[in-house]
């Protein structure tokens, strides 16, 4: 229960919750810490704060303070990978990575998370790539003081898929690239996709352990990809020979392959005509030619996912299509930027 005093009638009495103070362009945090004495001093701080009453708490038996409602929260959020102090600031506690890795938000859970009254969390888009240390959701209480089953019920939500946040390590790949094409094979022109591709598995910590090169000959895409597994390597990537016209049977390289599970399309542009394929467990990925010219494309949005140990079929790739449309900046900013961030 909450009572309200009169300032001057508040010297002596301890603050019930953090007051903040916001000087625009300078500062936002609190003035005043949860527990203070207020002394006479305060009083013109708190005046200037918009202060003329102050509330005392005398808590029910079924109420509780935004600071242990903000601790109950926070834990049933909270999954594998995420970390978070209980030491809320202003009745919120900021939840961080626990290690670099990819986060992971259950969307439907945060949404029913935050149709319960009196609750928020506010994350970062699901499938952002994330350091040790970053702070990848916040989470409070709205009022001051409320009670605690609706506290409770928000709690169980949030865990009943097992957590909303979690960030998954990406793992260190073997992969193998496979650039594929006539002109390429017999020498026409120089290729320029395994730079690119290697650039990308690179910077995402895995290695590359070798490049096949083949012609537009099913046959040989398939000696390819049967090369790289005997040698060892847990992922493959594959470019060109991916669009509609008849020498491209790299598709079809693919299934001769044994591949078991093929998905081909992608609602995001640039990459419609990606491809996903298991040998398997082992991931392939096939990349369009868009990949030469457009300096991100869906592969950017569905390769961290793979390495982070996610199995990413039909259902994903369609799901893309809400912010899978690249606006294609004369200055790239990926990845602050709209693209896949729907998803």
């Amino acid at each position: 229960m909450l009572k309200t005093i009169r300032l001057e009638d508040a010297v002596g009495s301890k603050l019930s919750h953090d007051i903040t103070e916001i000087r625009p362009g300078e500062f936002k945090g609190p003035a005043f810490r949860k527990g203070h004495t207020v002394c006479n001093e305060d009083i013109c701080h708190l005046q200037k704060l918009g202060k003329n009453h102050l509330y005392l708490i005398d808590l029910e038996d079924d109420e509780i303070h935004e600071n242990q409602a903000a601790s109950i929260l926070a834990r049933g959020l909270a999954g594998e990978g995420v970390v978070w102090e209980d030491k809320p600031s202003e009745g919120k506690i900021s939840l961080h990575a626990a290690v670099d890795g990819l986060l992971m938000v259950d969307t439907a859970s945060l949404a029913a998370f935050n149709m319960v009254d009196e609750v928020m969390c506010a994350t970062l888009h699901s499938h952002t790539i994330v350091k040790k240390g970053e702070m990848v959701a916040a989470t409070r209480a709205i009022p001051l003081v409320m009670k605690q089953a609706p506290i409770e019920r928000a709690a169980a939500i949030a865990r009943q898929n097992g957590a909303v946040l979690s960030v998954r390590p990406l793992r260190n790949a073997k992969v193998g690239l496979i650039v594929t094409g006539n002109e390429v094979y017999h020498g026409l022109i120089k290729d320029q996709f395994e730079p690119i591709l290697k650039q990308k598995v690179h910077g995402l910590g895995s290695t590359v352990i070798g490049t096949e090169f083949a012609p537009d000959d099913e046959d040989l895409i398939r000696s390819a990809i049967q090369s790289h597994l005997n040698n060892g390597c847990d992922l493959l990537l594959l470019s060109g020979g991916l669009s509609v016209d008849p020498d491209d049977v790299t598709r079809k390289g693919i299934r001769h392959a044994g591949a078991n599970e093929i998905h081909y399309g992608a609602a995001a542009l640039p990459g419609a005509m990606f491809l996903v394929a298991y040998i398997g467990d082992i991931p392939l990925l096939g990349v369009p030619a868009c990949g030469l010219h457009h300096r991100i494309t869906v592969l950017d949005l569905v390769l961290p996912r793979i390495l982070a140990g996610e199995r990413v079929g039909k259902k994903e790739l369609a799901f893309i299509g809400h912010g899978g449309l690249c606006k294609d900046c004369p200055e790239c900013s990926y990845p602050h930027c709209p693209f896949g961030k729907g998803i």
